[in-house]
């Protein structure tokens, strides 16, 4: 269930950075409280998971989710470039992630 939970924290983290974006310097007051609720579910969340996660992998795992997240919404909403090499690095990350998940089950 910690791992359920670790990845909807990454996708709050995901959206806490989209909302970031779409504030436009926290001057959209919509979009500027999308961002605090969505950085609160994310952080509470989080630290629901590391009470039974190894804190540096989940914070690994975290991290990853909302890198590998924004990369794409960047891709796909904000028209950010696509490249060999930033598709490369993202699939590299992506591997990471599930390496971590993978070896802490090992302990």
């Amino acid at each position: 269930m910690s791992w359920i939970i670790l990845v909807i924290a990454g996708l709050f983290e995901v959206g806490f950075t989209t909302c970031l974006k779409l504030s436009n310097n926290f001057s959209n007051i919509k979009w500027s409280a999308a961002f605090f609720v969505c950085i609160s579910l994310s952080f509470l969340l989080l630290n629901k998971a590391i009470q039974t996660l190894p804190m540096g992998t989940a914070y690994a795992v975290w991290t990853g989710i909302g890198a590998v997240g924004t990369v794409l919404v960047g891709i796909f909403f904000f028209e950010e470039p696509v490249n060999f090499w930033r598709i490369f690095f993202i699939a590299t990350l992506i591997g990471s992630i599930l390496g971590l998940k993978f070896i802490a089950g090992s302990h």
